[in-house]
């Protein structure tokens, strides 16, 4: 059975329980707290019958997994994992899609917030690859690498076809394998001394300026 997952955060609580109430298991909210912005919340769970429990902040920091949770964490039933069969139907349903593929970025929180992202930007699926990769016919495959073929990101033509930006790990960023399905390696120009970013925020600054292109 799938891991219950944990949303934090006002803004993202409100968000789910406007998109995907169906999903909300429990509501855990900071004991004491009633502030409008709470219940403003707990009027959108209300019709769905969500149970909600009122928790101590410690407990709260420990479901979300760090202390800025905003007094609010909703244990959310996650989405089924889809195989390489629906992919290809998705693209067939919509060639021109634009999808997030992360290769080997394993730590949970820059995966959520990676998987929050991608859902803000309109993305059609995030692809979490494996071992052994197989590779997406009839999509540009677009790896966020420095090396010396890579276009700063803004250069790159991100409209017409389907898309698929890979974000690699930060320690050790795209694996060979995954290097070698690029048609094109893009990097995000930083000013100064610094060289590289958190991946989750590279990620939203990629799809940020793949959705800029595409909505134009």
């Amino acid at each position: 059975m799938a891991k219950t997952e944990y949303f934090y955060g006002v803004h993202s609580v409100e968000s789910l329980l406007e998109l995907e109430p169906e999903r909300v298991l429990t509501l855990f909210t900071l004991k004491g707290r009633d502030d409008q912005r709470l219940k403003n919340v707990l009027a959108l769970a209300d019709p769905f019958g969500i149970s909600v429990q009122q928790a101590s902040r410690d407990k709260l920091e420990k479901l979300a997994g760090q202390p800025f949770h905003q007094g609010v964490v909703a244990a959310v039933r996650p989405h089924p994992t889809l195989n390489e069969q629906d992919l290809d139907d998705l693209l067939k349903q919509n060639p021109q899609a634009l999808l997030l593929a992360l290769d080997q970025v394993t730590d949970p929180h820059n995966l959520g917030a990676c998987i929050r992202t991608a859902a803000a930007m309109g993305v059609e699926a995030v692809i979490v690859s494996r071992d052994r990769s197989a590779s997406l016919f009839n999509v540009r495959v677009v790896g966020t690498m420095l090396d010396e073929k890579a276009l700063p990101v803004q250069q790159f033509d991100f409209t017409g076809t389907g898309v698929c930006i890979v974000m690699g790990a930060e320690d050790t960023g795209l694996r060979p394998i995954t290097q070698s399905q690029c048609d094109q390696t893009v990097y995000i120009p930083m000013a100064g001394n610094l060289q590289s970013l958190n991946v989750s925020v590279a990620t939203g600054m990629a799809l940020y300026e793949a959705c800029r292109q595409r909505n134009v």
